[in-house]
């Protein structure tokens, strides 16, 4: 998670900090949790999003059947502290138009993520591939929204929070790399096990080169828009993107 800000930082600097962007990503976990109860078992195949099935399930190694509260518990403990020492140190939100701002920002950034991922692809392989993320056959909507608010979240708390932050401090402690090289480094390889990741599991892709691609390349995007906007705003770019892109091709 980007450090806290001092009071009075403005809106670049501030809307990094926990006590906006975890709060900025909260509707993204409990749209996520409330259609997850909501949608009859025979409705969602027993989908969940496949990120946080792998969180899920090392906590279940280690808590065993306790897996899933421990799961829980470690989330909104970390979120809970975090968000507690941003608003003891700088105070509780008070630029409440900061919201609305990032999602601005965010809707933005989804829409450039398509352009520019599937430009890229297309001039690669010279195919334009905006479909490679849409594997909905068989998925009625109401199960697509759930997975597409499930990528926001677990799948840019797994591969961008965890993933490049641990990979940034393998690059710097163990390869003795500066903050950019490991950055760039983290990304780089992030953004590829972020893709092969999408082919794996009983709901996954068929491997292709050109959605194999475009996925890279879309980690890499994400990558990038976390490192420099934090963990909200890349979330909520992630989930606008697959919820337009699901829900258009999926129609």
């Amino acid at each position: 998670m980007p450090p806290s800000v001092p009071r009075g930082q403005g809106y670049l600097r501030a809307s990094r900090a926990p006590r906006y962007s975890l709060l900025f990503a909260l509707p993204l976990l409990l749209g996520y949790e409330a259609l997850a109860i909501a949608l009859p078992v025979r409705e969602t195949q027993g989908v969940r999003n496949g990120a946080e099935v792998i969180l899920r399930t090392a906590f279940d190694m280690v808590a065993g059947q306790w897996g899933n509260v421990a799961f829980g518990a470690v989330v909104l403990g970390i979120s809970a502290w975090l968000l507690a020492r941003d608003v003891k140190a700088n105070g509780a939100p008070s630029r409440r138009r900061f919201f609305l701002f990032m999602m601005m920002e965010s809707v933005a950034l989804a829409a450039v993520f398509a352009l520019t991922a599937s430009l890229i692809t297309a001039r690669v392989l010279g195919a334009l591939h905006l479909s490679a993320l849409a594997n909905v056959n068989g998925i009625d909507a109401p199960t697509r929204l759930m997975v597409s608010l499930g990528a926001g979240v677990f799948e840019e708390l797994l591969f961008r929070v965890v993933l490049v932050t641990a990979l940034i401090g393998g690059g710097r402690t163990v390869l003795g790399l500066g903050p950019r090289a490991a950055a760039g480094a983290a990304i780089v390889l992030s953004a590829l096990i972020f893709s092969a990741f999408h082919y794996i599991g009983p709901f996954g892709d068929k491997l292709a080169l050109p959605s194999f691609l475009f996925r890279a390349v879309g980690g890499l995007l994400f990558s990038a828009i976390y490192v420099l906007r934090g963990f909200g705003i890349v979330a909520w770019t992630h989930a606008l993107y697959d919820v337009g892109l699901l829900l258009l091709v999926g129609s």
